[in-house]
């Protein structure tokens, strides 16, 4: 029977070279920090213990009740981390997964050949092949090709810097050789810090065979400053891309869009440059998403256009066009066939099938009934200073362009508001709504001001 995993996760360092005031766990990756990303890979088990330090309280608080912790009131060493959790692992009976908090390109994939492997042979490290090492940590191997050790760089001689192999500081261990490794950890080193990486050697010759599991450079990348923050992002948006045009999405251009993972889209929708796609949007098939369009958590329906547009929690319908440069707020839901025009907002509203709002036009607060028509510079002033209103309009409603509608009021089915109206009151349906004021025009006057020499 397969024993269950203990993860540990190393996120007690400061990441000074960050230049953060944030821990730098805490950097997202497409929108999701790396603390969460490593989180999302963890074999199933008991809750993993987290290795807190710089920032400890920012990174409870964001982790939450996903895992348990482990304070490393001072950083010495990778060793000295995970002994911070010797509580945790002296009363787990199996393999234990130690992890970096700042490898957000870790896959479950690579962590379940890991956890494979160490079941096979006992233990398992992933392990990367780089053209440039530097930095890293390298694998050393016997005749054999048998793994007996890590040495870091700083205490690597020449021979040993040359090997292009190195350690991806991801391991599986056994627990009670594990805990027998870390009270043995010395410090005796260039840095004078306990090395986990020095446990290899000891399970070696405590006859624990270690396996290397070799993934990408990606897979194996962890994230120390900003430049490397940046190359995770764009390795993120390529797998999330390419998994996407697998699927039957086209995207013109993959590297000048952002789409995060939680995003759906249907078959035969393209993507056009400059989309910025986040959050839990759901895009139905056979769309067009053109220019920059932002898009946070909303939904869209089959067949519909959206140019150069931001929505935000929004819900619209199929066979519907929005945009260019149009405004869809939080609770806003548009129905099937619509038309949402250029510089139109749309604030917690209901619009019915069919309806057109072409150009220059604000509804917030409001239900739109279906098949209405909306004039251009419509505007619902929906708030009083105190409190917001709500409006209804029914269906087949038309609104005269440079009308106002002072919430709350009610529209009837089939009603007609004239142009340059101001509508405080309900209309009846199948009625006219007239509230201009009467206009003046006087012959001449323009004629005299110039004689008099008070008029260019």
């Amino acid at each position: 029977m397969k024993q269950p995993c203990l993860s540990i996760i190393l996120a007690a360092g400061q990441g000074t070279r960050m230049k953060s005031e944030r821990p730098k766990v805490l950097h997202e990756v497409a929108g999701v920090s790396m603390i969460r990303r490593v989180l999302n890979v963890c074999p199933d088990g008991p809750a993993p213990v987290v290795i807190i330090g710089h920032g400890a309280d920012a990174v409870r608080e964001h982790v939450g009740d996903r895992a348990r912790f482990a304070l490393q009131a001072e950083r010495l060493g990778t060793g000295h981390a995970v002994m911070m959790a010797r509580d945790a692992i002296q009363a787990h009976d199996g393999p234990v997964l130690i992890m970096a908090g700042d490898m957000p390109l870790l896959t479950q994939e690579a962590v379940s050949a890991l956890v494979s492997a160490a079941e096979r042979t006992g233990a398992a490290l992933l392990t990367s092949v780089l053209a440039d090492p530097t930095g890293y940590g390298r694998i050393l191997r016997d005749e054999s090709g048998c793994v007996t050790g890590i040495v870091e760089q700083k205490d690597a001689t020449p021979e040993q810097q040359a090997i292009r192999e190195v350690n991806a500081s991801v391991y599986c261990v056994p627990a009670q050789p594990l805990l027998q490794c870390l009270n043995e950890l010395k410090n005796d080193n260039a840095q004078g810090e306990y090395y986990l990486t020095d446990c290899v050697a000891l399970l070696r010759e405590k006859g624990v065979a270690m396996e290397a599991v070799t993934a990408d450079e990606f897979t194996c990348m962890g994230v120390n400053d900003r430049v490397q923050l940046a190359q995770a992002e764009r390795v993120v948006r390529a797998r999330v891309t390419e998994k996407l045009m697998r699927s039957g999405v086209t995207i013109i251009d993959p590297e000048r869009v952002v789409i995060e993972e939680t995003v759906c889209i249907g078959q035969d929708t393209v993507i056009e440059p400059g989309a910025v796609l986040r959050g839990a949007t759901v895009i139905g098939p056979g769309c067009r998403i053109l220019g920059t369009t932002r898009m946070e958590s909303a939904v869209v329906g089959g067949h519909t256009t959206v140019e150069s547009s931001v929505l935000l929690s929004a819900r619209v319908g199929e066979h519907t066009t929005v945009g260019p440069f149009a405004y869809l707020r939080p609770g806003t839901v548009v129905g099937d066939h619509c038309r949402v025009g250029d510089y139109v907002e749309l604030k917690n509203a209901t619009i019915g099938n069919g309806t057109k709002i072409s150009h220059l036009t604000y509804i917030g607060d409001a239900d739109v009934g279906e098949n209405c028509n909306f004039g251009c510079g419509t505007a619902f002033a929906n708030y009083d200073g105190l409190k917001k209103h709500r409006s209804t309009v029914g269906n087949h409603v038309f609104v005269g362009c440079h009308s106002v509608l002072i919430s709350p009021v009610q529209v009837g089915n089939g009603a007609y508001i004239a142009a340059g109206a101001v509508v405080n009151c309900d209309v009846e349906p199948e009625s006219l709504c007239i509230g201009r004021t009467p206009i003046a025009v006087k012959q001449d006057w323009a004629k005299k001001r110039r004689e008099q020499g008070n008029l260019k």
